[in-house]
């Protein structure tokens, strides 16, 4: 499946539009930022190819909305479709283009490739079997065979003639067989690591780190972001956000095996990829108050709509927490989730764009800490989230005031506070069992 991200213009009878939602017992959510009220319209898109009067589709309310998941077994997206995958030689540049977060945040511009062909489907395989295997000695032993069949050099030899987006989609892969056996926390280029893992996948995923110039990839942005992909084909060119908003998604590698219910760890990670998706208007937003004086009369109203996104992504967390504690989980689940918050690669990545506007999250954070946090984005995330650090620290000086306008950025800070614990508290419900679902209270 391959669907064109289009870029859209704002005409001037967006400047009123609300994002509209609904949840279900089922905990069914549509929409395009999980019930918020007066979400604010889009900017003018910055991208070369925006068409003329076209709008921002606004999920449920538009033709191709559809319901999301609900609770039940999904299948395998390799089981829905393993025709949407494009030759690997396709001819793609080597670096990316410009990133413009207002298209489509920080979710891929296409959905993922599904299935890899040719020799690359020997990877998906491995990956797969990596994903269900009982434990960190099984996912080894895996490797170790591959690096024995000589499947791995073989693969080693044709990571340059790979297109970026398949190089992407090899790099989700390589992260979840890396998770599974135990090495989230290695740099495959450091000497030390080749006392720890196979020498054979090191070199395989050095190859494929510097193909897609990313080196610390191995984290839930590529692991969820990149592997969730439309349960069916879209008749006509939609967004990847309205996609990941409205669509049913199916993972590419599953946690659970085929034919059981999805896992926590699947479950928590749909969970990320949808949040990114209602998440759109928080880029938008981040865009509006970047260079904007905290004395500008349209700040107080970015700032109350920002705090309605929030509420709204936290409402979406909470209506995912019913089916994630309700779903399995095995100790190998577990043990991956520990190893990636022991690294710090938990962090969605809107997350990171909300702390870039207003400066804080959970906790204040030095500048050491927030690089740390971000090493895990591809270098133009990077540069954009480091771009928002400079231009809204106009609109941040606002902590130090008073008055109704500086009370509007505390609540922003405050609802920001709250969506991270939120999030926070899905994560350990994803870790460990719980008797309960998420409260609002948490």
């Amino acid at each position: 499946m391959t669907t064109t991200t289009t870029t859209t213009t704002t005409t001037p009878a967006m400047a009123g539009t609300s994002a509209t939602a609904s949840t279900t017992p089922s905990t069914t959510v549509t929409g395009s930022a999980g019930g918020a009220a007066g979400v604010p319209a889009a900017r003018p898109a910055t991208g070369p190819a925006a068409a003329p009067g076209s709008r921002i589709p606004t999920g449920a309310s538009g033709p191709y909305a559809a319901s999301a998941p609900g609770p039940g077994i999904l299948p395998s997206a390799s089981a829905a479709s393993a025709a949407s995958a494009e030759p690997a030689s396709s001819a793609e540049p080597a670096t990316a283009s410009p990133h413009d977060p207002c298209a489509h945040g920080f979710l891929p511009e296409r959905p993922p490739v599904r299935s890899m062909i040719g020799t690359w489907t020997r990877l998906d395989a491995m990956a797969r079997a990596a994903a269900i295997v009982p434990d960190r000695e099984a996912a080894v032993a895996l490797v170790e065979r591959a690096h024995r069949a000589d499947e791995l050099s073989a693969l080693r030899q044709r990571v340059s003639r790979l297109s970026l987006r398949n190089a992407e989609a090899a790099a989700m892969r390589i992260a979840v067989i890396a998770v599974s056996c135990g090495w989230c926390g290695l740099d495959p280029q450091a000497p030390a690591a080749r006392e720890v893992a196979d020498g054979a996948f090191l070199d395989l995923w050095a190859a494929i780190a510097h193909r897609i110039d990313h080196d610390q990839f191995v984290a839930l942005p590529t692991l969820a972001l990149h592997n969730w992909v439309p349960e069916r084909k879209p008749r006509r060119h939609i967004p990847i956000d309205q996609l990941a908003r409205t669509e049913v998604l199916v993972p590419i590698v599953r946690w659970a095996p085929e034919g059981q219910p999805l896992s926590r760890l699947d479950r928590l990670m749909l969970a990320a990829t949808r949040l990114e998706a209602h998440g759109i208007w928080l880029f938008r937003l981040a865009e509006t108050l970047a260079g904007r004086s905290p004395d500008d009369s349209s700040t107080p109203t970015a700032l109350r709509r920002l705090v309605r996104v929030q509420h709204a992504l936290r409402a979406q967390l909470l209506a995912e927490a019913a089916e994630l504690t309700a779903a399995p989980a095995t100790p190998q689940q577990r043990a991956v989730l520990g190893a990636l918050a022991e690294q710090g690669a938990l962090e969605p990545p809107v997350l990171q764009a909300a702390e870039a506007v207003l400066g804080i999250g959970g906790r204040r954070m030095g500048e050491g800490r927030r690089q740390m946090m971000r090493r895990h984005l591809p270098a133009q995330h990077r540069a954009w989230l480091s771009a928002m650090d400079r231009h809204c620290a106009p609109v941040r000086t606002l902590a130090h005031r008073g008055g109704p306008d500086a009370a509007i950025y505390r609540e922003a800070q405050e609802s920001l506070i709250a969506l991270r614990r939120t999030y926070t508290a899905l994560v350990q419900a994803a870790a460990r069992p719980t008797t309960g679902p998420l409260t609002a209270a948490a």
